[in-house]
């Protein structure tokens, strides 16, 4: 049976609402960190000897091959009951398992935006002496970074999309939030709504900015 839109439910769940945003980018911060942290490390790593390379592309292309679903129910439930396997909270396993996904995505960015860096860029640091911590910091990775950013921040929304997976591991992020709200009130309409609407104000503003920035990179 139909029924008309609930403005008092919206007010009411609106307290739930701003605990479970909360929780959402906590998640999205922690992961988006790690991811582009770890992401840089497994680039740099590919540029390495082969016994260094060829373990880096074998773990990323497991990651990347296997569902992020998998790879959360692995850190929260599998995980602690390995010998000595740490406990770890829904935060916690959420943005590790956020992270550790689209590090194996973000490593291709990278890859492409150290590639992309004129050989002559090289050759003139080895030409200086340079050593090549030196070259990676001062040379080689700010040139590579202004050419990952519009496709990094795009990886950033795609890991805000991803976050409701983490409450299937029981944080009560904003998906949850409602779920947890429409069986306590039997209104599902307006929590639902709300969080779809949420994801929408965030998401877009964000897409904008980075179109924004890819252009003026380019220009620049």
């Amino acid at each position: 049976m139909s029924r008309s839109w609930n403005w008092d439910a919206v007010w009411d769940f609106m307290p739930y609402f701003w605990d479970g945003l909360l929780l959402t980018l906590q998640a999205l911060l922690f992961g988006t960190l790690l991811a582009f942290s770890l992401g840089l490390v497994w680039a740099v790593a590919l540029r390495g000897p082969r016994w260094v390379a060829w373990p880096v592309i074998g773990v990323t292309e497991f990651v990347r091959n296997t569902p992020l679903l998998i790879q959360l129910f692995f850190l929260f439930f599998v995980i602690p009951d390995l010998p000595g396997g740490p406990t770890l909270s829904p935060l916690v396993a959420g943005s590790i398992g956020l992270g550790l996904h689209y590090s194996t995505y973000t490593m291709e960015v990278y890859r492409a935006g150290i590639e992309g860096v004129p050989v002559g860029q090289w050759e003139a640091a080895r030409a200086l002496s340079l050593p090549m911590g030196h070259t990676w910091r001062a040379v080689i990775l700010p040139q590579a970074f202004r050419r990952t950013v519009p496709a990094l921040g795009n990886y950033v929304i795609a890991m805000l999309k991803e976050t409701p997976l983490i409450s299937t591991i029981g944080l009560t992020e904003l998906l949850l939030t409602a779920r947890e709200y429409g069986v306590q009130s039997f209104n599902f309409m307006e929590p639902i709504t709300v969080v779809g609407v949420a994801f929408i104000v965030i998401a877009y503003p964000a897409s904008l900015l980075i179109r924004v920035l890819e252009r003026r990179l380019a220009t620049y």
